[in-house]
């Protein structure tokens, strides 16, 4: 009885996980939890006896594992574009993402300034992700939106606008960038692509280039 009970927990676990993964809108994300949770039913399959139940879930470890060495081995092409704050794309863009944007960053009021700097990461052409700020005397930009689009939120746009490319936003005058964060997901990015906390609150960021 107690070894059935546990067979039943791991067949629930698995189902669960795979479950969860239909959630994610990251594809990495989505890959590696499907993959746990294809894993976990092969080793179901295999307690069971369910040779088929556990052969394909067996197939479904390789397709991700295939997918996710693809993923990350490939080459990807990347580049920073700035765009005018009034342009049509850009308020196109705005507007589809807004309820996501709104979900990390609330207090952005989806209207760039007319001085506003807006930079576009293209990753393989898509424009991934989107940077908004204002400049300020001394080479400031204080950042009001700083999106990636879910499909990219596997951290690579980050790391290459805020480390590999400081030179791009150092030719568009910028010495130092300034932002804050009220939302814990937004604070825990910030401090991952390298922000420094400048306030005693603990909600305002900044990092020199």
């Amino acid at each position: 009885m107690e070894t059935t009970l546990i067979y039943e927990i791991i067949g629930y676990v698995a189902s669960v996980l795979i479950a969860v993964s239909l959630m994610m809108s990251a594809i990495i994300k989505l890959r590696i939890i499907n993959l746990i949770g294809a894993a976990t039913f092969c080793l179901y399959g295999i307690l069971i006896g369910a040779i088929p139940v556990a052969a394909m879930n067996g197939f479904i470890v390789l397709i991700n594992i295939y997918y996710l060495a693809k993923m990350l081995g490939d080459s990807e092409y990347f580049r920073l574009l700035r765009v005018s704050a009034d342009g049509e794309y850009l308020g196109a863009f705005l507007d589809y993402y807004r309820d996501e944007i709104r979900k990390f960053q609330p207090d952005f009021d989806m209207q760039p300034g007319i001085d506003d700097i807006c930079i576009f990461v293209l990753r393989d052409m898509v424009p991934g992700g989107l940077v908004i700020g204002s400049p300020h005397p001394g080479g400031v930009l204080r950042i009001r939106l700083d999106f990636v689009i879910p499909n990219f939120r596997d951290f690579k746009i980050s790391k290459y606008l805020f480390n590999e490319e400081k030179d791009f936003l150092r030719e568009q005058g910028i010495r130092k960038l300034e932002t804050h964060a009220t939302e814990k997901a937004h604070r825990m990015y910030l401090e991952r692509a390298g922000f420094r906390s400048a306030g005693s609150q603990g909600n305002r960021y900044e990092m020199v280039l």
